[in-house]
């Protein structure tokens, strides 16, 4: 069945609401400021109305509220908002929930869902084009979770809502949320945590996550048309749980690598990733590694300057040239 990733968010979540009487939400906004989005999310309040609480602004109340819930017995969803506004909620994610099954000796769980847009997403300018997953994956105990297709919002929504047992931090890009999809209702194809080739290739290995999927795979396919180049995508689903066998085994296969992901190049998931491939597949790697990278300077708010500062498809063409330019 296809369908736009807000829908399958708003029927992951139905779904959830369905199986589980102890799934409640906290706000009603995720689809964002989408008129089409809000529609999709405003049926569950109208048929949940006793599990849809509407909520003032006030993100660390929010989240704070969201982890009593969850440890009086519910299964907790609290709309977040844009990245930007997780900044409010950061002492409750990281301090608190992250924190409490390790500070009560494993005698309590906090299964709560910490829901937000993340991304540059056009017009964001600096205070509204957050891309918090850096700053959210660097604390044990938290799952990070960030789809970049339908298939994988529906089932890693209604995972987070029923299967998770910590505190999961769920970003939806902005820009993906329009996007249409395939979605298999009857199984998940990959558990979470397993990341998925999405192209096979042989001579370099583009590792992504999120919004640089779709670029990826876009340079994937014009560097093959104008070049013959053979290369390899990997979509990493979610970076806590991170999935290091895949990625070590496509570049142990390719000896080049890629590292494509939105957030800032220093001290980002790139720097990590790059680290583990040197620890694990430093024999077979046949050049440096590369990061494609937001630029470390705040996001403009002009188009021109935005778009500059952006890892796009084709800067990400011209890096994965850069990679496979000592090929034999």
């Amino acid at each position: 069945m296809k369908m736009k990733l807000y829908e399958a968010l708003a029927l992951g979540i139905r779904h959830a609401m369905e199986k589980d009487t102890r799934v409640i939400l906290l706000g009603s906004g995720f689809g964002g400021l989408s008129p089409e989005a809000q529609i999709a999310f405003a049926t569950l309040e109208s048929d949940f109305g006793d599990r849809v609480y509407p909520i003032p602004i006030s993100e660390l109340g929010l989240a704070g509220a969201c982890i009593g819930a969850s440890l009086a017995g519910s299964r907790a969803l609290v709309d977040l908002s844009t990245g930007s506004f997780l900044l409010q909620a950061l002492p409750q994610v990281i301090n608190e929930a992250a924190n409490i099954h390790y500070m009560t000796g494993g005698q309590t769980k906090v299964p709560a869902t910490f829901y937000s847009l993340i991304g540059v997403r056009g017009a964001g300018a600096a205070q509204h084009s957050h891309r918090p997953q850096a700053w959210v994956v660097n604390t044990p105990g938290i799952r990070v979770l960030l789809p970049a297709n339908s298939n994988d919002a529906y089932w890693f929504m209604r995972w987070a809502l029923l299967e998770s047992e910590n505190p999961t931090c769920f970003f939806s890009h902005a820009l993906l949320l329009n996007r249409e999809g395939e979605v298999n209702l009857e199984s998940m194809n990959d558990p979470v945590g397993k990341a998925v080739v999405v192209r096979e290739g042989s001579d370099v290995t583009v590792v992504t996550v999120s919004v640089m999927v779709e670029r990826a795979l876009k340079a994937a396919e014009e560097l093959f048309e104008e070049s013959r180049l053979s290369v390899e995508v990997i979509d990493l689903r979610s970076l806590s749980p991170l999935d290091r066998e895949t990625v070590i085994s496509s570049v142990s296969k390719t000896g080049r690598v890629v590292i494509a992901e939105e957030s800032s190049r220093t001290f980002g998931p790139a720097a990590e990733l790059a680290a583990i491939l040197v620890e694990g597949a430093f024999p077979y790697l046949r050049g440096p590694i590369y990061r494609a990278c937001t630029a470390d300077v705040p996001i403009p708010f002009s188009p021109p300057l935005e778009k500059e500062v952006l890892m796009d498809s084709q800067k990400l063409k011209e890096t994965i040239r850069l990679a496979v330019g000592g090929k034999e």
